[in-house]
């Protein structure tokens, strides 16, 4: 599709970053450019395909959220861990049970954890249908990504673009900025790598400087600096662990890659904080470190996500909904998948 439209090869590169984003795939594999279509369809603050910053980092997102809900009533229970869905005689979920033994009763559960958690950890498996279960099984799970936040005692100055005398933030430092993409044949070279159980030798790299738009995010003159970096396998090659020693290597990698670009920025580090998709599968529960619950190939989207005849958001425990992202439409940080849940459910409570 990029070849037909467009004929700058970094042109085509920069956009087809798009088409392989959380995926653990090439420009090259067929179905990619859903990917791309997904990232542009939508809109913000009236801008077709545009995507924002939220001020004060995307925690403050989840705590405007928590505080129209408190609003509302609703009460929120942080750090308690969920064990299990509480299920009736009649097999209708009734509510949650907390590991500290908190039994919370409900007439509807929504769960926004993944469907591999949802159904895999938390319902018991004896009342689900043998082949959903094996269905969410065999959900494609693979992650590339390894994130890397940096905090920064100067802003990058690349070579590219050098910085203006006083540091001023300029437009491109606003910007989402693409490494390592100067041709389609770089993304599919760090693709294969990664196949082969290798981290990328030169990944591609988003690189974005959130407080160049946030300035209260970092102390004055200092930045904060987000990597988000493919290819990484889950599993190394060998079964060899994502040790201290191994996330550091790659982590390195990445840093050489962008002083090639922007000197001086390995000097200006002051801390890292590196996740690979082992670490984003333990701290966040996303299966894989898949930050889309799952990958978003067509065989796993629409009537298909997360299962053949439940992408409706209800599941086969009545009473029990899925309104993360393993559901429709897919990840991105939009609430579509929460928004069409809770209306299902609105309607089925009505009935209740």
């Amino acid at each position: 599709i990029l070849d037909q439209w467009f004929q700058s090869e970094p042109l085509k590169a920069t956009l087809a970053t798009d088409t392989v984003i959380g995926a653990m795939a090439s420009p090259h594999t067929p179905g990619s450019g859903y990917v791309l279509l997904h990232h542009v369809m939508g809109e913000l603050e009236g801008r077709r395909g545009a995507w924002g910053y939220v001020a004060g980092g995307m925690g403050a997102l989840s705590q405007a959220i928590a505080r129209a809900a408190a609003a509302q009533g609703v009460h929120i229970f942080a750090e308690k861990a969920v064990c299990h869905v509480l299920l009736g005689r009649d097999g209708r979920a009734q509510g949650i049970a907390l590991q500290d033994g908190t039994e919370v009763r409900s007439k509807l559960v929504l769960s926004n954890a993944s469907p591999q958690i949802t159904f895999l950890e938390l319902t018991p498996q004896e009342q689900l249908p043998k082949d959903f279960v094996q269905r969410i099984r065999q959900v494609d799970t693979r992650s590339p990504v390894t994130k890397i936040n940096v905090a920064v005692d100067q802003l990058p100055s690349f070579l590219a673009a050098p910085n203006a005398r006083d540091g001023r933030p300029l437009p491109h430092h606003q910007c989402s900025i693409h490494l390592n993409c100067e041709g389609t044949h770089l993304l599919h070279q760090a693709f294969t790598e990664a196949a082969h159980g290798h981290p990328s030798s030169r990944p591609m790299i988003e690189l974005c400087i959130p407080s160049a738009l946030d300035p209260g995010l970092a102390p004055r003159g200092c930045h904060v600096v987000s990597l988000f970096t493919q290819y990484t396998p889950s599993v190394l090659a060998g079964g060899q662990p994502w040790d201290e020693q191994a996330r550091n290597a790659y982590a390195d990698t990445v840093f050489d890659c962008i002083e090639a670009y922007a000197p001086g920025f390995k000097a200006s580090v002051i801390g890292r904080d590196i996740l690979t998709p082992p670490d984003l599968e333990r701290i966040f529960g996303l299966p894989g470190g898949n930050i889309f619950h799952g990958g978003m190939s067509l065989d796993q989207l629409y009537f298909a996500r997360p299962a053949p005849s439940y992408s409706g958001y209800r599941s086969p425990i009545p009473s029990l909904y899925l309104c993360g992202s393993g559901a429709h439409p897919g990840g991105g940080v939009m609430g579509a998948a929460g928004r069409n849940a809770a209306r299902v459910a609105l309607e089925d409570f009505r009935r209740l």
